[in-house]
């Protein structure tokens, strides 16, 4: 069974865009971005260990275990047209070390994009920690938004969210860079908001430590959520204008619409 979720088959794509969810998170919550994307890029919503198609298997509690199962995923993927990885939140560590390791493999991701988390070199537990007891974590958590709806009316459901969100903040704060590891050779864009308090915007350019390529960096409005508000409307525009500043513009299927916010 595939580790993905697709929202459209696209037969001959011109770009694959691999995307990695937040602590807590899954495949699901990034379907919308389907509609944000050109007709014929192909849009691979991965689900880590532990939720969506991959329910039944225990969540993984280390990076390194994280970013190579994600890498074993993708690695099948990399034949074709350029491949891209997108990650948020705790998605944006596994796609950068994801990236590292299918470098490692052989010809890597065209471009990586890390949203709403500092760079590792960077990196601090900050608000939010596994240790942390049930009502704060989850009061932290419903304040940066993006909780499940109606989380509280399914019994069992909170506890479990809680312990699936705890196994992914232990793969976080345990996270400690390889010393002398390879730097990407990727282009890489960091993104931020400008109220998320757990990527602040003056530990962005840390990012361009990860990597040998070009750096850039954008900023939207709003919180660590920030995309939810309008659909993914912004980050989808913002994804295929970075895409395509990375591998040119001979993908380019539609006039890209610049965004004055962004």
């Amino acid at each position: 069974m595939s580790v993905f979720v697709r929202p459209r088959r696209v037969a001959d794509p011109v770009v694959r865009l691999v995307v990695i969810h937040h602590a807590g998170g899954s495949a699901a919550a990034y379907h919308p971005l389907g509609r944000r994307l050109p007709d014929d890029w192909e849009l691979l919503l991965l689900d880590l260990p532990g939720r969506g198609k991959r329910h039944t298997e225990a969540p993984l509690e280390r990076m390194a275990e994280l970013a190579e199962a994600t890498a074993d995923a993708v690695m099948p993927w990399t034949a074709g047209p350029p491949l891209a990885l997108f990650g948020h939140s705790l998605g944006a560590l596994v796609a950068a070390e994801a990236a590292r390791s299918l470098e490692g493999r052989g010809p890597g991701p065209v471009w990586v994009g890390v949203s709403g988390r500092p760079a590792p070199s960077a990196f601090e537990a900050g608000s939010l920690h596994p240790a942390l007891p049930d009502d704060q974590l989850m009061a932290r958590l419903t304040a940066m938004g993006g909780i499940p709806a109606r989380i509280e009316e399914v019994p069992g459901f909170r506890d479990r969210f809680l312990r699936l969100v705890r196994a992914d903040l232990r793969a976080l704060v345990s996270y400690r860079p390889a010393p002398g590891r390879s730097r990407l050779t990727a282009p890489l864009t960091a993104m931020s908001a400008t109220s998320d308090p757990l990527a602040p915007l003056a530990e962005l350019g840390a990012w361009g430590r990860e990597t040998t390529g070009e750096l850039r960096q954008r900023i939207f409005p709003g919180g660590h959520f920030h995309f939810l508000d309008d659909a993914f409307a912004r980050l989808g525009d913002v994804l295929v204008e970075e895409v395509h500043h990375a591998i040119g513009s001979t993908a380019a299927t539609r006039p890209v619409r610049p965004r004055a916010a962004v």
